[in-house]
């Protein structure tokens, strides 16, 4: 006789996969944050977390045209939902504010060039690094036309990257390839972020 293996009501739940690469918030606190007009980015940046982040912002720049505070604590994740984010906030009437509260990497780097005003912690921490290709399969011209969309959408963020920090897009693209770290201090002076907050900033 086949053991019946699926879940039973009686069982306790199989355990929903973390959204945005970390423990949930409590419902309560998640109440709060967004009362406050606050919205999160916590851990690797997928496309299920950037629809929750998109569908959130554009939940309270309906709401009214105060500013909307982005909180960061990403070290990168997906192009494509970096992209995702991205669009929103550029046909946002709200600005968006975005605050780092511990590290910004990779693809979110693009996310936080595209806010309006750009702020971080004292302790944060900054990490330019090309961000990856989601993995393809398929036939070569299948393989070789997502390579070419990967390299349109990064250059994308080279080109915000170096709007908003006044950088030259060499010293951009060598910084990206050679994973550069930088303090909260050296991304303010680099023009990553407008100004450090917090004591001893």
């Amino acid at each position: 006789m086949t053991p019946d293996l699926r879940w039973q009501p009686s069982s306790p739940p199989p355990p929903e996969p973390w959204p945005n690469g970390g423990p949930t918030l409590p419902g309560w606190l998640e109440e709060r944050l967004f009362d406050q007009r606050i919205v999160m980015i916590r851990g690797p940046l997928t496309g299920q977390a950037a629809s929750g982040i998109a569908a959130a912002l554009l939940t309270l720049d309906a709401a009214g045209p105060e500013p909307v505070q982005l909180h960061v604590a990403s070290s990168g994740g997906d192009l494509n939902a970096a992209h995702a984010v991205i669009d929103v906030m550029d046909a946002m009437a709200a600005p968006v504010h975005a605050v780092v509260t511990s590290e910004a990497g990779g693809a979110v780097l693009a996310v936080l060039a595209a806010a309006e005003r750009r702020t971080a912690y004292r302790h944060a921490r900054f990490k330019l690094a090309e961000p990856r290709a989601a993995g393809v399969t398929g036939t070569a011209d299948e393989v070789a036309a997502a390579a070419g969309q990967h390299l349109r959408e990064l250059e994308e963020v080279v080109l915000r990257l170096v709007e908003v920090t006044g950088q030259t897009r060499s010293r951009i693209e060598d910084d990206l390839s050679a994973g550069k770290v930088l303090s909260s201090a050296e991304a303010r002076d680099y023009g990553l972020i407008d100004e450090v907050v917090g004591k001893g900033a």
